[in-house]
């Protein structure tokens, strides 16, 4: 709620309130007439607080003038809303690997931390879409379904880790797809996007990923896939010491990007390859930039009048400054 004037120029008449007090003192001062003698002893007498307070009627006046003058100027209180209009939204599922190989540590701090602070400035920055999660590794599940509620789809985001005791490991790269495919085929959003991020090669599943990108297309949606990973050598997760922490080994980065290239061929997608965290921040920047949404903005503005408060204020003190002139005040002004 901020306040405001309709017509702030009208203040501008302020000015005339101390011009007035100015020239009502000089004018006061050449009315009193002046006798010189050389002793008042003898004429002196005590004032009447009544003459004593002559000179607030003219102040009366003023100070209604000054009521008026903002009353004209239209004080107001104005809330604005703002409110946007997601019809033309884009629904989005992010389909993500969490798999062991996902710990490998060619990104910084490892691949599947990469993917998440990523995919975190991208779900901020979709404030018109919906989107949803699924994480996938010899398995899949549906983390968040599609939503547009962003506050819960981050703490979900951050939730996602490796876990082998959850998911069975490997890299079934249809049964992720179909999963992310289940959550968004009945929408009726004007796009539909699955963004399928991977680091393997299909293992398992039984599910073939050429037949999940056929389904895709059948129903409209669009997929851009992801091969995260280095190229030649990477420090991937091998086995657990006495300690319970993880033993890293130099292997190689094998990724099936033949696979990906062709599910998003089929679907009318794209295929990118990420090799480091700048090159995955610099994809999701190019999808966000492929797929816009239409976002029309709507304000709504509430005004709450003031004036009438100041201009009753104002009234009350002229009708006040007239009583008094004509009653208690009558004999002197």
């Amino acid at each position: 709620m901020n306040s405001a004037f309709m017509h702030p120029h009208f203040l501008w008449l302020l000015l005339v309130l101390p011009i007035a007090a100015f020239w009502q003192y000089i004018k006061a001062n050449k009315q009193n007439p002046t006798l010189k003698i050389s002793t008042t002893e003898g004429l002196s007498i005590k004032k009447s607080w009544i003459i004593k307070c002559r000179p607030f009627l003219f102040l009366l006046k003023l100070v209604s003038l000054g009521f008026v003058i903002i009353a004209l100027a239209r004080p107001r209180n104005t809330q604005k809303s703002n409110f946007t209009d997601s019809k033309n939204g884009i629904d989005i599922v992010i389909a993500t690997d969490v798999s062991g190989s996902m710990l490998a540590t060619d990104f910084k701090p490892n691949r599947l931390e990469a993917i998440k602070k990523v995919a975190e400035s991208f779900i901020q920055k979709r404030t018109n879409d919906r989107i949803g999660l699924v994480v996938y590794a010899g398995e899949s599940y549906t983390k968040t379904p599609v939503t547009s509620d962003k506050i819960m789809l981050l703490n979900a985001l951050r939730e996602v880790q490796y876990n082998g005791l959850v998911l069975q490991d490997g890299t079934a790269i249809g049964i992720g797809l179909g999963t992310a495919i289940n959550r968004i085929k009945n929408s009726k959003a004007k796009s539909k996007i699955i963004i399928l991020l991977t680091d393997g090669v299909n293992n398992v599943g039984s599910l073939d990923p050429i037949s999940a990108a056929e389904i895709a297309k059948d129903y409209g949606i669009k997929v851009y896939t992801v091969g995260v990973g280095t190229n030649g050598m990477a420090n991937f997760p091998v086995a657990k010491d006495s300690n319970g922490n993880i033993v890293f080994q130099p292997q190689k980065v094998e990724i099936d990007e033949k696979i990906l290239q062709e599910i998003a061929s089929i679907t009318k997608g794209k295929y990118f390859r990420a090799t480091d965290n700048n090159k995955l921040e610099a994809i999701y920047d190019e999808i966000d930039g492929l797929e816009k949404s239409k976002i029309i903005e709507n304000r709504l503005m509430l005004f709450d009048e003031q004036f009438r408060t100041w201009l009753l204020l104002g009234l009350f003190f002229v009708v006040l400054e007239m009583i008094l002139n004509r009653t208690l005040f009558k004999s002197f002004v």
